[in-house]
């Protein structure tokens, strides 16, 4: 009871100092949580946060806010899921109450704009990083290249809903794994697996 107690705390602990610590949205917290979670802490490996990222940016929410309640969930089940979750929303709920009780124009203060500039210039330098490290990771041959280059030619030069890019890339890839026989290959695998086992 101990144990499961301190890894819920510590599911709220780590997920509140990420929550508290990041600003520029879901996005943004990528290269933290990578640090955090994988190599800190080892609670995933950054194959699996790949998995994450990518299911969460597919799903409705925030990416952070999807790989706290799947961090959580896998450490704790389900109230694991949701201690974590809630330690990564609460910070940004004490923030903005906080906010609203004292501060009426907060966005018009001209502190408040200069430091907005600066962090979206830091905000900016993080996002470049974490696309680099997750770029040289994910894509992984010729078609990952090419798949990676219109992706963003589709997104950045023609204004493509970023729902039609995942939908697309996850249906060329059913395809191109089904034309390889990966499918097959897989499940000779689990085949052997399960046979070794028994």
């Amino acid at each position: 009871m101990k144990e499961r107690l301190k890894l819920l705390w510590d599911l709220f602990s780590v997920f509140f100092k990420i929550g508290i610590c990041t600003f520029g949205g879901g996005i943004a917290m990528l290269p933290i949580l990578q640090r955090e979670l994988a190599d800190k802490r080892g609670w995933t490996d950054e194959n699996e946060l790949l998995d994450y990222f990518a299911i969460g940016q597919s799903t409705p929410g925030i990416i952070a806010v999807n790989v706290a309640t799947f961090i959580g969930f896998k450490k704790a089940g389900v109230v694991g899921g949701c201690v974590a979750t809630f330690g990564m929303v609460f910070p940004s709920i004490i923030i903005i109450t906080l906010i609203a009780m004292f501060l009426s124009n907060f966005a018009d203060i001209v502190w408040v704009k200069k430091a907005m500039s600066g962090i979206n210039v830091a905000v900016a330098a993080i996002l470049t990083s974490a696309v680099y490290k997750f770029a040289k990771k994910s894509v992984k041959g010729i078609f990952g290249l090419i798949l990676l280059l219109a992706s963003f030619v589709l997104i950045f030069l023609f204004n493509v809903n970023t729902i039609w890019i995942i939908l697309g890339s996850a249906l060329l890839g059913v395809v191109i794994a089904a034309c390889r026989g990966d499918f097959k290959k897989s499940a000779v695998k689990n085949q052997n697996e399960t046979s070794e086992a028994k």
